[in-house]
Protein backbone atom coordinates (compact mmCIF):
# COMPACT_ATOMS: atom_id res chain seq x y z
CA UNK A 1 0.00 0.00 0.00
CA UNK A 2 3.16 2.70 0.81
CA UNK A 3 4.13 2.15 -2.69
CA UNK A 4 0.53 2.68 -4.16
CA UNK A 5 0.98 6.42 -2.09
CA UNK A 6 4.02 6.61 -2.99
CA UNK A 7 2.78 6.23 -7.10
CA UNK A 8 -0.20 8.49 -6.49
CA UNK A 9 1.77 11.27 -4.85
CA UNK A 10 3.86 11.72 -8.97
CA UNK A 11 0.22 12.68 -9.88
CA UNK A 12 -0.44 14.88 -7.33
CA UNK A 13 0.95 17.19 -4.09
CA UNK A 14 2.39 14.90 -1.94
CA UNK A 15 0.68 16.02 0.92
CA UNK A 16 -2.67 15.85 0.05
CA UNK A 17 -3.15 11.63 -1.01
CA UNK A 18 -5.44 10.74 1.78
CA UNK A 19 -6.82 7.41 0.82
CA UNK A 20 -6.12 4.89 -2.15
CA UNK A 21 -8.18 1.94 -2.73
CA UNK A 22 -8.67 -1.04 -5.14
CA UNK A 23 -11.77 -0.01 -7.78
CA UNK A 24 -13.34 -0.99 -10.62
CA UNK A 25 -13.90 -4.84 -11.68
CA UNK A 26 -11.63 -5.02 -14.79
CA UNK A 27 -10.33 -8.05 -16.06
CA UNK A 28 -7.11 -6.36 -17.49
CA UNK A 29 -5.79 -3.54 -15.80
CA UNK A 30 -4.61 -2.89 -12.10
CA UNK A 31 -7.52 0.29 -11.52
CA UNK A 32 -7.16 2.18 -8.33
CA UNK A 33 -9.55 5.22 -6.87
CA UNK A 34 -6.79 7.85 -5.13
CA UNK A 35 -8.52 10.26 -2.58
CA UNK A 36 -6.87 13.95 -1.84
CA UNK A 37 -7.75 15.39 1.14
CA UNK A 38 -9.18 18.42 2.06
CA UNK A 39 -6.75 21.39 2.69
CA UNK A 40 -9.15 23.91 3.78
CA UNK A 41 -13.03 23.62 5.02
CA UNK A 42 -13.94 25.62 1.62
CA UNK A 43 -12.56 23.00 -0.36
CA UNK A 44 -14.25 19.72 -2.08
CA UNK A 45 -12.61 16.26 -1.40
CA UNK A 46 -11.45 15.31 -4.95
CA UNK A 47 -10.82 11.92 -6.38
CA UNK A 48 -9.07 10.46 -9.71
CA UNK A 49 -8.25 7.15 -10.96
CA UNK A 50 -5.21 5.86 -10.95
CA UNK A 51 -3.81 2.39 -13.08
CA UNK A 52 -1.18 0.17 -13.95
CA UNK A 53 -1.46 -0.83 -17.35
CA UNK A 54 -1.08 -4.28 -18.28
CA UNK A 55 1.49 -3.84 -20.51
CA UNK A 56 1.35 -7.56 -21.72
CA UNK A 57 -1.81 -6.80 -23.33
CA UNK A 58 -0.89 -2.89 -24.43
CA UNK A 59 2.44 -3.18 -25.76
CA UNK A 60 2.58 0.08 -26.54
CA UNK A 61 0.47 1.83 -23.40
CA UNK A 62 1.89 5.69 -24.48
CA UNK A 63 -0.09 4.95 -27.86
CA UNK A 64 -3.30 4.95 -25.35
CA UNK A 65 -2.48 8.37 -24.20
CA UNK A 66 -1.91 9.62 -27.62
CA UNK A 67 -5.23 8.33 -28.51
CA UNK A 68 -6.97 9.44 -25.58
CA UNK A 69 -5.25 13.74 -26.71
CA UNK A 70 -6.33 13.25 -29.99
CA UNK A 71 -10.16 11.68 -29.53
CA UNK A 72 -10.92 13.53 -26.47
CA UNK A 73 -9.67 16.68 -27.87
CA UNK A 74 -12.03 16.00 -31.66
CA UNK A 75 -14.86 15.18 -29.09
CA UNK A 76 -14.46 18.47 -26.85
CA UNK A 77 -14.54 20.49 -29.85
CA UNK A 78 -17.69 19.06 -31.38
CA UNK A 79 -19.11 19.38 -28.00
CA UNK A 80 -18.77 23.48 -28.09
CA UNK A 81 -19.85 23.53 -31.80
CA UNK A 82 -22.96 22.02 -30.42
CA UNK A 83 -23.86 22.33 -26.62
CA UNK A 84 -26.70 24.49 -26.23
CA UNK A 85 -27.88 25.47 -22.67
CA UNK A 86 -30.02 23.14 -21.22
CA UNK A 87 -28.07 20.66 -23.32
CA UNK A 88 -28.01 16.80 -21.78
CA UNK A 89 -24.65 16.65 -19.41
CA UNK A 90 -21.39 14.49 -21.31
CA UNK A 91 -18.15 14.33 -19.36
CA UNK A 92 -15.72 12.60 -20.77
CA UNK A 93 -13.08 11.21 -18.32
CA UNK A 94 -9.46 13.79 -18.75
CA UNK A 95 -5.90 12.72 -18.93
CA UNK A 96 -3.86 14.33 -15.58
CA UNK A 97 -0.29 14.61 -15.78
CA UNK A 98 2.25 13.99 -13.71
CA UNK A 99 3.57 16.74 -11.38
CA UNK A 100 6.34 16.66 -13.80
CA UNK A 101 4.55 17.42 -16.66
CA UNK A 102 4.93 13.66 -18.23
CA UNK A 103 1.36 11.66 -19.11
CA UNK A 104 2.34 8.75 -17.39
CA UNK A 105 4.79 7.60 -14.42
CA UNK A 106 7.53 4.44 -15.20
CA UNK A 107 7.92 3.11 -11.55
CA UNK A 108 11.00 0.95 -10.29
CA UNK A 109 9.81 -1.95 -12.01
CA UNK A 110 9.21 -0.48 -15.68
CA UNK A 111 5.28 -0.61 -14.67
CA UNK A 112 3.15 1.81 -16.80
CA UNK A 113 0.96 4.01 -14.63
CA UNK A 114 -1.38 6.95 -15.56
CA UNK A 115 -4.19 8.60 -14.10
CA UNK A 116 -7.12 9.84 -15.07
CA UNK A 117 -10.03 12.05 -13.90
CA UNK A 118 -13.15 10.52 -12.03
CA UNK A 119 -16.26 11.25 -13.25
CA UNK A 120 -18.32 12.33 -10.11
CA UNK A 121 -22.07 11.64 -9.54
CA UNK A 122 -22.38 9.00 -11.79
CA UNK A 123 -21.67 5.30 -11.48
CA UNK A 124 -21.49 2.41 -13.64
CA UNK A 125 -24.20 -1.02 -13.46
CA UNK A 126 -23.21 -4.51 -14.19
CA UNK A 127 -26.23 -5.56 -15.72
CA UNK A 128 -29.37 -3.24 -17.25
CA UNK A 129 -32.02 -2.65 -15.01
CA UNK A 130 -34.72 -1.54 -16.73
CA UNK A 131 -35.99 -0.13 -20.11
CA UNK A 132 -35.04 3.65 -19.38
CA UNK A 133 -31.54 2.04 -18.25
CA UNK A 134 -31.13 0.05 -21.41
CA UNK A 135 -32.21 3.20 -23.92
CA UNK A 136 -29.58 5.42 -22.48
CA UNK A 137 -26.94 2.63 -22.99
CA UNK A 138 -27.79 2.84 -26.67
CA UNK A 139 -27.59 6.50 -27.00
CA UNK A 140 -24.19 6.72 -24.46
CA UNK A 141 -22.99 4.54 -27.70
CA UNK A 142 -24.74 6.22 -30.26
CA UNK A 143 -23.39 9.80 -28.36
CA UNK A 144 -20.01 8.62 -28.72
CA UNK A 145 -19.93 7.11 -32.45
CA UNK A 146 -21.46 10.47 -33.60
CA UNK A 147 -18.93 13.15 -31.76
CA UNK A 148 -16.19 11.04 -33.43
CA UNK A 149 -18.36 10.11 -36.98
CA UNK A 150 -16.18 13.05 -38.41
CA UNK A 151 -12.79 12.07 -36.87
CA UNK A 152 -10.34 10.49 -39.33
CA UNK A 153 -9.70 7.19 -38.29
CA UNK A 154 -6.09 7.10 -39.34
CA UNK A 155 -5.21 9.95 -36.55
CA UNK A 156 -5.49 7.24 -34.33
CA UNK A 157 -3.17 4.27 -33.30
CA UNK A 158 -4.23 0.76 -32.97
CA UNK A 159 -3.10 0.38 -29.52
CA UNK A 160 -4.44 -3.62 -29.52
CA UNK A 161 -3.56 -4.94 -33.10
CA UNK A 162 -5.81 -7.51 -33.81
CA UNK A 163 -8.80 -6.44 -31.17
CA UNK A 164 -12.28 -6.81 -32.65
CA UNK A 165 -10.95 -8.62 -35.72
CA UNK A 166 -12.78 -12.04 -35.68
CA UNK A 167 -10.65 -14.49 -37.73
CA UNK A 168 -7.56 -13.15 -35.96
CA UNK A 169 -9.24 -14.50 -33.03
CA UNK A 170 -9.34 -17.92 -34.78
CA UNK A 171 -6.26 -17.80 -35.51
CA UNK A 172 -5.02 -17.73 -32.30
CA UNK A 173 -7.49 -20.64 -30.99
CA UNK A 174 -6.73 -22.88 -33.72
CA UNK A 175 -3.05 -21.90 -32.91
CA UNK A 176 -3.46 -23.09 -29.18
CA UNK A 177 -5.68 -25.99 -29.78
CA UNK A 178 -2.47 -27.18 -32.46
CA UNK A 179 -0.83 -27.73 -29.33
CA UNK A 180 -2.70 -30.18 -27.41
CA UNK A 181 -2.97 -28.36 -23.96
CA UNK A 182 -3.82 -30.71 -20.89
CA UNK A 183 -7.33 -29.42 -20.41
CA UNK A 184 -8.43 -30.80 -23.53
CA UNK A 185 -8.27 -34.21 -22.80
CA UNK A 186 -10.86 -36.38 -21.30
CA UNK A 187 -9.07 -36.45 -17.82
CA UNK A 188 -10.66 -32.69 -17.82
CA UNK A 189 -13.42 -32.94 -15.00
CA UNK A 190 -15.50 -31.00 -17.59
CA UNK A 191 -14.64 -32.65 -20.52
CA UNK A 192 -18.14 -32.87 -21.93
CA UNK A 193 -18.24 -28.73 -21.59
CA UNK A 194 -14.63 -28.51 -23.68
CA UNK A 195 -16.16 -30.85 -26.53
CA UNK A 196 -19.28 -28.63 -26.68
CA UNK A 197 -17.32 -25.84 -27.05
CA UNK A 198 -14.95 -27.29 -29.74
CA UNK A 199 -17.75 -28.41 -31.81
CA UNK A 200 -19.50 -24.92 -31.51
CA UNK A 201 -17.00 -23.40 -32.52
CA UNK A 202 -15.65 -25.61 -35.86
CA UNK A 203 -19.65 -25.70 -36.69
CA UNK A 204 -19.75 -21.80 -37.01
CA UNK A 205 -16.08 -21.26 -38.10
CA UNK A 206 -17.11 -20.42 -41.65
CA UNK A 207 -19.19 -16.66 -41.18
CA UNK A 208 -16.59 -15.68 -38.60
CA UNK A 209 -15.45 -13.47 -41.64
CA UNK A 210 -18.69 -11.69 -42.31
CA UNK A 211 -17.61 -8.14 -41.20
CA UNK A 212 -14.09 -8.38 -42.17
CA UNK A 213 -15.35 -9.27 -45.09
CA UNK A 214 -17.36 -6.52 -45.71
CA UNK A 215 -15.01 -4.15 -44.96
CA UNK A 216 -12.64 -5.35 -47.08
CA UNK A 217 -15.48 -4.74 -49.79
CA UNK A 218 -15.84 -1.57 -49.66
CA UNK A 219 -19.88 -1.90 -47.88
CA UNK A 220 -18.42 -0.87 -43.84
CA UNK A 221 -15.82 2.07 -43.51
CA UNK A 222 -13.30 2.10 -40.82
CA UNK A 223 -14.39 4.85 -38.07
CA UNK A 224 -13.16 5.73 -34.17
CA UNK A 225 -14.71 2.99 -32.24
CA UNK A 226 -14.38 2.57 -28.37
CA UNK A 227 -13.61 -1.42 -28.54
CA UNK A 228 -15.53 -2.03 -25.08
CA UNK A 229 -18.99 -0.67 -24.98
CA UNK A 230 -20.27 -3.00 -22.78
CA UNK A 231 -22.81 -2.45 -19.67
CA UNK A 232 -20.49 -1.63 -16.81
CA UNK A 233 -18.92 0.86 -19.04
CA UNK A 234 -21.47 3.20 -19.13
CA UNK A 235 -21.82 5.95 -16.77
CA UNK A 236 -25.27 6.90 -15.59
CA UNK A 237 -26.01 10.17 -13.60
CA UNK A 238 -26.92 9.85 -10.02
CA UNK A 239 -29.87 12.65 -9.95
CA UNK A 240 -31.03 12.28 -14.27
CA UNK A 241 -30.88 8.83 -14.75
CA UNK A 242 -29.34 9.78 -17.79
CA UNK A 243 -25.95 8.44 -19.82
CA UNK A 244 -23.70 10.48 -19.14
CA UNK A 245 -20.01 9.14 -20.04
CA UNK A 246 -18.30 6.14 -21.51
CA UNK A 247 -15.06 4.61 -19.84
CA UNK A 248 -12.47 2.57 -20.30
CA UNK A 249 -11.06 3.52 -23.44
CA UNK A 250 -7.57 1.87 -23.56
CA UNK A 251 -9.16 0.39 -27.05
CA UNK A 252 -10.58 3.10 -28.66
CA UNK A 253 -9.45 2.78 -32.70
CA UNK A 254 -9.65 2.74 -35.96
CA UNK A 255 -12.36 -0.32 -37.00
CA UNK A 256 -16.14 -1.32 -37.32
CA UNK A 257 -18.68 0.60 -35.31
CA UNK A 258 -20.56 -2.45 -35.55
CA UNK A 259 -18.06 -4.46 -33.06
CA UNK A 260 -18.82 -1.77 -30.84
CA UNK A 261 -22.85 -2.16 -31.41
CA UNK A 262 -22.99 -5.78 -31.17
CA UNK A 263 -20.58 -5.82 -27.74
CA UNK A 264 -23.40 -3.34 -26.38
CA UNK A 265 -26.34 -5.44 -26.96
CA UNK A 266 -24.39 -8.54 -26.07
CA UNK A 267 -23.66 -7.53 -22.75
CA UNK A 268 -26.75 -5.59 -22.40
CA UNK A 269 -29.27 -7.82 -23.62
CA UNK A 270 -28.59 -10.54 -21.38
CA UNK A 271 -29.83 -10.02 -17.98
CA UNK A 272 -28.04 -13.21 -16.91
CA UNK A 273 -25.13 -11.25 -16.91
CA UNK A 274 -21.56 -12.67 -18.62
CA UNK A 275 -20.07 -14.01 -14.93
CA UNK A 276 -23.62 -16.21 -14.76
CA UNK A 277 -22.92 -20.05 -13.85
CA UNK A 278 -26.28 -20.87 -14.66
CA UNK A 279 -26.42 -21.33 -18.08
CA UNK A 280 -30.28 -21.65 -18.54
CA UNK A 281 -30.54 -18.43 -17.49
CA UNK A 282 -29.00 -17.28 -20.54
CA UNK A 283 -30.93 -15.21 -23.40
CA UNK A 284 -31.29 -12.39 -25.56
CA UNK A 285 -33.68 -9.81 -24.50
CA UNK A 286 -35.24 -8.82 -28.17
CA UNK A 287 -37.48 -6.19 -26.22
CA UNK A 288 -34.03 -4.24 -24.61
CA UNK A 289 -32.46 -5.06 -28.38
CA UNK A 290 -35.14 -2.62 -29.54
CA UNK A 291 -34.77 -0.36 -26.46
CA UNK A 292 -31.04 0.49 -27.29
CA UNK A 293 -30.95 0.67 -31.01
CA UNK A 294 -33.49 3.70 -31.03
CA UNK A 295 -31.34 5.06 -28.22
CA UNK A 296 -28.33 4.47 -30.18
CA UNK A 297 -30.25 5.56 -33.37
CA UNK A 298 -31.55 8.91 -32.14
CA UNK A 299 -27.81 9.52 -31.82
CA UNK A 300 -26.42 7.87 -34.36
CA UNK A 301 -28.80 7.80 -37.73
CA UNK A 302 -27.17 10.96 -39.14
CA UNK A 303 -24.28 8.89 -40.44
CA UNK A 304 -25.43 5.55 -40.56
CA UNK A 305 -25.69 4.03 -44.03
CA UNK A 306 -27.71 0.89 -45.52
CA UNK A 307 -25.01 -1.45 -45.39
CA UNK A 308 -24.05 -0.30 -42.20
CA UNK A 309 -28.08 -1.03 -41.40
CA UNK A 310 -27.55 -4.29 -43.16
CA UNK A 311 -24.73 -5.78 -40.54
CA UNK A 312 -26.39 -5.21 -37.74
CA UNK A 313 -27.77 -8.69 -36.92
CA UNK A 314 -24.49 -10.32 -38.11
CA UNK A 315 -22.63 -7.94 -35.48
CA UNK A 316 -24.62 -9.12 -32.63
CA UNK A 317 -24.52 -12.67 -33.17
CA UNK A 318 -20.40 -12.33 -34.11
CA UNK A 319 -19.48 -10.75 -31.26
CA UNK A 320 -20.74 -13.05 -28.80
CA UNK A 321 -18.95 -15.86 -30.58
CA UNK A 322 -15.90 -14.27 -30.73
CA UNK A 323 -16.01 -13.29 -27.21
CA UNK A 324 -16.73 -17.23 -26.28
CA UNK A 325 -13.93 -17.77 -28.33
CA UNK A 326 -11.47 -16.01 -26.45
CA UNK A 327 -12.87 -16.63 -22.84
CA UNK A 328 -12.11 -20.55 -24.22
CA UNK A 329 -8.48 -19.83 -25.95
CA UNK A 330 -7.48 -18.20 -22.45
CA UNK A 331 -8.95 -21.00 -21.07
CA UNK A 332 -7.14 -23.80 -23.01
CA UNK A 333 -3.87 -21.57 -22.71
CA UNK A 334 -3.77 -21.52 -19.18
CA UNK A 335 -5.85 -18.00 -18.13
CA UNK A 336 -2.84 -15.60 -19.77
CA UNK A 337 -5.21 -12.80 -20.36
CA UNK A 338 -8.28 -12.89 -18.19
CA UNK A 339 -8.35 -12.50 -15.05
CA UNK A 340 -9.85 -15.13 -13.32
CA UNK A 341 -11.12 -16.24 -9.87
CA UNK A 342 -10.88 -20.19 -10.51
CA UNK A 343 -9.55 -23.00 -12.81
CA UNK A 344 -12.86 -23.15 -14.90
CA UNK A 345 -13.50 -19.10 -14.90
CA UNK A 346 -12.86 -18.79 -18.35
CA UNK A 347 -14.61 -21.84 -19.62
CA UNK A 348 -18.16 -21.14 -17.74
CA UNK A 349 -17.50 -17.26 -19.64
CA UNK A 350 -17.31 -19.32 -22.82
CA UNK A 351 -20.41 -21.16 -22.24
CA UNK A 352 -22.07 -18.10 -21.48
CA UNK A 353 -21.57 -16.50 -24.28
CA UNK A 354 -21.83 -19.27 -26.85
CA UNK A 355 -25.16 -19.84 -25.32
CA UNK A 356 -26.12 -16.07 -25.99
CA UNK A 357 -25.23 -16.40 -29.16
CA UNK A 358 -27.15 -19.79 -30.06
CA UNK A 359 -30.14 -17.49 -28.37
CA UNK A 360 -29.40 -14.71 -30.73
CA UNK A 361 -29.25 -17.44 -33.94
CA UNK A 362 -32.70 -18.38 -32.83
CA UNK A 363 -34.19 -14.65 -32.94
CA UNK A 364 -32.83 -13.83 -36.27
CA UNK A 365 -36.06 -12.66 -37.43
CA UNK A 366 -37.02 -10.63 -34.93
CA UNK A 367 -33.68 -9.19 -34.46
CA UNK A 368 -33.58 -8.07 -38.30
CA UNK A 369 -36.81 -6.51 -37.93
CA UNK A 370 -35.82 -4.65 -35.17
CA UNK A 371 -33.39 -3.01 -37.27
CA UNK A 372 -35.10 -2.66 -40.26
CA UNK A 373 -38.06 -0.35 -37.84
CA UNK A 374 -35.31 1.54 -37.20
CA UNK A 375 -34.92 2.86 -40.47
CA UNK A 376 -38.47 3.93 -40.98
Amino acid sequence: MEKLYAIAQQFTDPQVVEQVQAYGAGNVNDTYLVTIAQTDDTQPISRFVMQRVNTHVFHQPELILLNMQTFLGHMARQQEQETLPGAARWEMPRIISTTTGQGYYLDEEGAFWRAISLVEQAKTYPKIRDAAHAREAGSALGRFHRLLSDLDPATLHDTLPGFHITPRYLAQYDSVLQNAPPRTTANNARAAEVDWCLQFVEDRRQWATVLEDAQASGELALRAIHGDPKVDNILIDDVSGKAVSIIDLDTVKPGLVHYDIGDCLRSCCNPAGEETTDISTVTFDTDLCRVILNGYFAEAARFFTLADYAYIYDSIRLIAFELGIRFFTDYLAGDIYFKVKHGTHNLQRALVQFRLAECIEAQEDAIRQIVADQRQ
